[in-house]
């Protein structure tokens, strides 16, 4: 979606305004006064304010106002979530029919609810036999930053924190459920994973008993502006999560150059957030994305910024990928029914950690997951709006899902895993992200990729192709989760 740049036709934008590291902001109210502007949100800890102003001028006025370090218009700049761009096929619209399958029952190694027999992704990782150690503990919650999610949903109602949730696509976080639901189903998916419950009713979670926020930083249109971002990760780190999950890539640019005086301001505010959350304590799980890119070898940007017009660029190592590059936050890559890496995920021997299912619609159909993708939770009333008709699936109770594919799928897994391993062992920050890579099971570059041929880089075309060892490597990291291992 395009949009236009509203701080040079001077109707009201937003800034951020980025200070120095630890430098008090307790002048900015007057000086982004002066500027011309009024502050929405201040965000000390990190030295990072959201500002809005009319004034074409505001940003380079406030770059030159003592301890600033940076200014940026964002109201043209936003990503959209990483889930939605895979390549459709036949299958998204043969079938108009919404209707409920015959999924057999107990279908998933203990996991008894109405669909879980459609849920190949779940015994993939032994999901069923951790439940019989733990289904998680309510102490712990997820903060589910995306779309919101949608409250109301039976399988989501007995888990959400109403106290933890907010909407912060303002800047400015909004608490409460209803400010936090969700408008575009991208959350409400990606929550389902992490924490849909144990209830007879659809799916079940990869960790059933665990709570979880809805923090929405993507509007409708999926797009996740940076003073957004910003804004859930204070959030989190000061309303008691434990982990985050992101299925989006965040600003703009796909890839943040620190060369750029308007990235580089976003890319810090962005940082300094994510790292002022594991400060705290809270352990980031992130997407890689959908591109098929090698992370670790990045030649060209064909995507940014991708709110307007993108233009290709070259770009190096000095670019990086927010927040998946972030020192310290969990990469998480996509595999399908075969345990195979999907034809769209993104992967890097310095950006993946570990693997979980995503789906794959293409290289891996299988009896078990005949179209290849992921089922979970979707708002009712969405299902017909923004879930495509073969996707579709009604539980008898009348609760509404859908089928979806992206590292967005797999990053709630990875997720949901972290929330079983902090349930068992209380541990939080480093000491849970070195257990969850603990947790898999290792899985080898492939002898041979010619199936991935077709699917070159969307970037910059390159083919895939796979480095490191059976320990570690840029497909699948130290490997694919296992629940079983991580309560075991």
């Amino acid at each position: 979606m395009a949009s236009s740049d509203a701080s040079a036709a001077g109707a009201t934008s937003t800034y951020l305004v980025v200070y120095k590291e630890k430098t008090s902001t307790g002048g900015a109210g007057s000086a982004v006064a002066a500027a011309g502007g009024q502050v929405v949100a201040t965000y000390a800890p990190i030295s990072v304010v959201v500002a809005r102003s009319s004034d074409p001028g505001f940003a380079e006025k406030m770059r030159v106002v003592k301890g600033v370090e940076g200014a940026v218009a964002t109201t043209r700049f936003a990503s959209a979530f990483d889930g939605g761009a895979v390549s459709a096929d036949a299958a998204d619209t043969a079938d108009t029919t919404v209707a409920a399958p015959s999924a057999p029952a107990n279908g998933v190694s203990g996991l008894n609810d109405a669909l879980s027999g459609l849920q190949w992704d779940m015994r993939q990782i032994k999901v069923g036999e951790a439940h019989a150690v733990s289904t998680g503990s309510p102490t712990v919650l997820v903060g589910d930053i995306d779309t919101g999610l949608d409250y109301t949903h039976p399988d989501l109602a007995p888990n959400v924190d109403a106290a933890a949730s907010a909407n912060c696509v303002s800047g400015v976080p909004v608490p409460g459920l209803a400010a936090a639901n969700d408008d575009n189903g991208h959350g409400t998916h990606t929550a389902g994973t992490i924490a849909a419950a144990a209830n007879g009713i659809g799916i079940v979670g990869v960790a059933p008993s665990v709570r979880i926020a809805g923090i929405k930083a993507g509007n409708a249109a999926g797009f996740f502006f940076p003073e957004a971002v910003v804004c859930s990760f204070m959030w989190a780190a000061d309303h008691g999560v434990n982990v985050t999950n992101n299925s989006y890539f965040a600003d703009p640019w796909l890839f943040n150059c620190r060369n750029d005086a308007e990235q580089r301001a976003i890319w810090t505010a962005e940082r300094r957030a994510i790292k002022y959350a594991q400060s705290k304590g809270v352990l980031v799980v992130a997407a890689e994305g959908n591109q098929a890119d090698d992370l670790s070898h990045p030649t060209f940007d064909a995507t940014s910024p991708d709110d307007t017009n993108p233009v290709l660029r070259a770009i190096s190592n000095a670019c990086a990928v927010v927040p998946t590059e972030v020192p310290g936050v969990v990469g998480v890559s996509a595999t399908g029914n075969e345990q195979m890496k999907s034809f769209y995920s993104s992967y890097g021997i310095s950006a993946v950690d570990v693997a979980a299912p995503g789906g794959d619609s293409i290289l891996q159909r299988t009896a078990a997951a005949p179209n290849g993708r992921v089922l979970s939770t979707w708002p009712a009333s969405l299902l017909t709006v923004t879930c495509a008709p073969a996707r579709r699936v009604v539980d008898p109770s009348g609760a509404a899902y859908c089928y979806q594919q992206g590292t967005s799928m797999a990053s709630p897994h990875a997720a949901g895993v972290a929330a079983l391993i902090a349930s068992v062992t209380g541990k939080t920050g480093g000491a849970l992200s070195a257990a969850l890579q603990n947790a898999v099971n290792p899985i080898p570059c492939p002898a041979d990729v010619s199936p991935y041929a077709f699917f070159p880089a969307i970037d910059n075309g390159a083919p895939q192709t796979c480095e490191g060892t059976l320990a570690q490597n840029s497909w699948f990291g130290a490997g694919e989760i296992d629940a079983l291992k991580a309560v075991g």
